[in-house]
């Protein structure tokens, strides 16, 4: 089973020689802008695994020269696949830990107990794995009573300098670019200390700790100073809703507001980040600013739609000089003039506009982004929860249907962690107010009303819900989705909820895709073989539900694709809208809606009351599922109208997924 194929969706994006230059001359000319060293990789794993071999070769090398390797590392997401590939080499081609010595990165605080957060973490994916001496284990320890607090903070400094200072320290990237808890505002000189985190990182804490109201409000970590004055650093990141922090710390100018960007002042830094993270870094997302490029159709268009926004200019108003004085003369070369250029891309965005998101029936489809045959069509949708396929693609699904197609929707999660205790409370006491009204007696009602509202109202801090609780919460979304499917006039049969294992844990954390959960979506494509399929391709979700389940589905159509032939028939259409949308030089089929069709997809959304103000995991935006959704279709329709093509109200857009070679 492949199980990150989503991990190579931007390949058919990105020339190879972009992140792979073929000599020193080339690699100078790509990197001119990036203060940092920085190297990209296809997927986070092969990343993942290159800085590991950096890590062994160290502990091999100090080992041979009967010297303690010194370490700072913290355990987390961005460096859970270098801690896999770490233990691997210890199990399996003898790497030993004995002369290793760690020093915990940082640690929240206050806790109750050593191993809750950061040092659990880094047990789990690393220490319980392996063979280090425990006395070479240096914690910051996030039980102490705060007046100890600054006296631990100096000894830590006094130990990591009677070790000889810190070898190698491996780092990853907030979201306001800050490293370890160092803040942005941090100066590059600071100490080891106590800082009070801020709102943004405590909401990426909630993964580890359940809600907002358990994460702990402070967080003592080395200092920028400190980190700095390690021998060796690596900084990490992976998927790209890392990647405007990774080109602010790499191509701005060194800025406490960033502080990652203060790596720029060490002499032997690196970044290692794969294809996503590295994504708005100049040689990917502009590169023909800093080398020559092999012109494609979508790489013409992204340069084009750039140089609208430079020029604040529609696409049929560029000039030649235009071209010339943004260093895309290469165009004029290729095209003969900017006239050319213009009507070429002008069309190829026209051409994405469909208000038939299924095919226009005895229509020429020539330039249609979706065919008109077969009419109609069997349509399949994934939505990773209960909500997402409203969120992000309401207004085609409604579309959809009322074309007359045969759609059908696959509910990849139950979803149930997503619901607060006081849904589940409503919900009982209109169950036990029913049976009341009803005199119906039921004994049953009666004793499960007092078992769940007394597990709820005694449920401490780090309680797991009962299986019962999250069926019963799992009940609540599925009639939600049901709600807004039959407020669009889906069939009811047409439903189908697949509660994937990976996510019933019934915590935030997920176990990892499994063949169960590909062979459930395998007997669903059997079953229905679609002639359209609509996927979501939203990675930016921050609790990976939604990469997990896109995996899921492209695995399923990885090992079905040689034994069906169907399926390559069959259209693959990404779409988003949760967490962020496709940019515009990206998106292959833009369908826009009518301010009334946009009402109705609001109405819809609402219909999952669950999911509005009291819902869990909002993630760091404020504004409500449907305010996103509003705002970013409208944008879209915004975006387009600026570069001279129709002025919708608001637009969905979509990018078709090709199934790969075997």
């Amino acid at each position: 089973m492949k199980n990150n194929l989503s991990s190579l969706i931007t390949l058919s994006r990105v020339s190879r020689k972009l992140y792979e230059p073929h000599d020193v001359f080339e690699a100078s000319r790509l990197t001119r802008f990036e203060k940092i060293s920085t190297s990209i990789y296809e997927t986070a794993q092969e990343g993942a695994r290159k800085i590991a071999g950096q890590i062994a070769q160290l502990i091999r090398q100090k080992e041979s020269a009967g010297q303690k390797a010194v370490l700072s590392l913290a355990g987390g997401r961005s460096s859970r696949d270098v801690f896999a590939e770490l233990v691997r080499l210890h199990q399996e081609e003898g790497l030993s830990f004995k002369n290793v010595v760690i020093f915990s990165l940082y640690e929240y605080y206050p806790l109750s107990s050593v191993e809750q957060a950061c040092y659990g973490e880094l047990k789990r994916q690393l220490l319980d794995h392996i063979d280090i001496e425990e006395q070479n284990i240096h914690l910051l320890d996030g039980t102490i009573a705060k007046e100890d607090i600054l006296d631990a903070c100096r000894q830590l400094e006094s130990e990591i300098a009677d070790c000889g200072g810190l070898d190698f320290v491996l780092l990853g990237i907030g979201r306001k670019g800050n490293i370890a808890f160092n803040e942005p505002g941090t100066q590059a000189n600071s100490r080891s200390r106590l800082v009070l985190l801020d709102n943004n990182s405590r909401e990426d804490a909630k993964g580890m700790f359940g809600t907002l109201e358990q994460v702990p409000i402070g967080s003592i970590t080395l200092g920028i100073g400190t980190i700095l004055s390690a021998k060796r650093i690596v900084l990490c990141a992976w998927g790209e809703h890392k990647a405007e922090q990774i080109r602010l710390a790499v191509e701005q100018r060194q800025d406490p507001s960033c502080p990652a960007s203060a790596l720029q002042l060490h002499s032997n830094a690196e970044v290692v980040v794969d294809l996503g993270a590295g994504s708005m870094l100049t040689r990917i997302h502009q590169p023909w600013l800093v080398t020559s490029c092999d012109w494609d159709d979508q790489l013409t268009r992204r340069a084009i739609v750039w140089l609208c926004q430079q020029t604040d200019k529609p696409i049929l108003k560029l000039t030649n000089k235009d071209y010339n004085d943004f260093g895309l003369s290469d165009l004029i070369t290729l095209y003969g003039s900017a006239y050319n250029c213009n009507i070429k891309i002008f069309n190829d965005l026209q051409h994405t506009i469909t208000g038939w998101p299924g095919g226009k029936p005895n229509a020429d489809d020539t330039n249609r982004p979706e065919r008109a045959k077969p009419f109609p069509k069997d349509v399949l949708i994934f939505s990773p929860h209960p909500d997402d396929d409203v969120i992000s693609m309401g207004g085609t699904f409604s579309r959809l249907i009322n074309q007359g197609h045969n759609v059908h929707i696959a509910y990849e999660t139950s979803g149930c962690i997503a619901v607060c205790d006081d849904e589940v409370v409503r919900f009982m006491d209109f169950i036990k107010g029913f049976n009341l009204l009803h005199n119906t007696g039921s004994k049953v009602i009666d004793d499960k009303y007092d078992e769940y509202i007394n597990f709820l109202s005694n449920e401490k801090t780090g309680d797991r819900d009962t299986r019962e609780i999250l069926d019963l919460k799992a009940l609540i979304r599925r009639g939600e989705a049901t709600a807004a499917c039959r407020h669009m006039g889906l069939r009811l049969d047409h439903i189908h909820f697949l509660n994937l294992p990976f996510y019933e844990t019934g915590t935030i954390k997920k176990n990892d895709l499994s063949e169960a959960d590909v062979d459930i979506v395998k007997r669903l494509l059997l079953e229905l073989r679609p002639n359209e399929m609509f996927v979501a391709g939203d990675l930016a979700d921050p609790h990976g539900t939604h990469k997990v389940c896109l995996d899921a589905v492209l695995a399923a159509i990885d090992e079905l694709k040689d034994s069906e032939p169907w399926l390559r028939d069959c259209r693959i259409w990404m779409y988003r809208g949760a967490w962020m949308e496709w940019d515009v030089d990206l998106i292959e089929m833009a369908v826009p809606m009518s301010p009334e069709e946009l009402r109705f997809k609001r109405n819809t959304i609402l219909k999952h009351q669950s999911q509005m103000e009291s819902a869990p995991f909002m993630g760091n935006d404020e504004r409500l599922f449907w305010q996103r959704a509003e705002d970013r279709n409208h944008e879209t329709a915004r975006l387009y109208a600026q570069l001279g093509l129709a002025n919708y109200e608001a637009i969905e857009a979509f990018v078709q997924y090709h199934i790969l070679e075997s």
